[in-house]
């Protein structure tokens, strides 16, 4: 896919309405919502994703984060909890998202793909004519609690940009972003969207100066590429 010259956020770990509001005011074009997981921050109740997912306004879009793999149970925990978006944070049979989209028509299908290397490109390229958009992580599948999101660390970007020329569909980047790298993260990756958690963070809580950051950056950058 060809880069976009306006960087869509998503600003993922959302706790509370509270939060969800500020991240919309800031601009924030989606927000993420972890359900159970075997490792990582953000959890929150599914009663608190349906609460937020609700108040959600138009335009914006709600991500479910689940790590379920069997396509009955992601369809029974997307109608509990209602968002417009299911983030899959680990590996599903290809048979999953064909029974997805067939029992839940309009809502959007995000893949997560652990960036370890080279080879995560071939899984890239199998996987994006399926789903509606691909998010590029940091996770690690193959340890005996599987790792599958919010690390803090950074990937190799070089894979990252590798894959959003070979697919069709749009691209989220996410690990280890900062106000600080995010920058040179649209410069090398061209997404079409950064997918923040623990970097607009501080002691758990989503802090309003970072944010405020974050969106600077991503306008400036968005002034150089409409400049050249």
């Amino acid at each position: 896919m060809q880069a976009v010259a306006r960087t869509r956020v998503k600003i993922c770990c959302i706790s509370a309405p509270d939060e969800a509001a500020l991240a919309v005011r800031y601009g924030a074009s989606a927000l993420g919502l972890v359900s159970a997981m075997p490792s990582g921050p953000g959890v929150i109740a599914e009663e608190t994703i349906a609460e937020i997912a609700t108040r959600v306004p138009p335009g914006i879009a709600s991500f479910l984060l689940t790590s379920l793999q069997d396509a009955d149970a992601i369809i029974a925990q997307q109608r509990r909890c209602r968002t417009n978006t299911l983030q899959l944070v680990d590996r599903v049979e290809v048979s999953v998202y064909a029974r997805l989209r067939a029992a839940l028509p309009g809502i959007g299908l995000v893949q997560v793909i652990h960036v370890s290397g080279p080879e995560s490109l071939d899984e890239a390229c199998a996987i994006a004519p399926h789903v509606d958009a691909l998010l590029l992580d940091s996770g690690n599948q193959s340890l005996e609690v599987k790792d599958l999101g919010g690390t803090g660390r950074v990937h190799d970007w070089r894979v990252s940009r590798a894959i959003r020329e070979a697919v069709d569909v749009p691209l989220y980047l996410a690990g280890g972003l900062t106000p600080l790298n995010i920058g040179e993260a649209i410069r090398q990756v061209g997404p079409f969207g950064l997918d923040m958690c623990s970097g607009v963070r501080t002691n758990g809580r989503l802090d309003e100066a970072k944010l405020a950051q974050v969106m600077a950056a991503v306008r400036g950058e968005e002034k150089v590429w409409e400049a050249q």
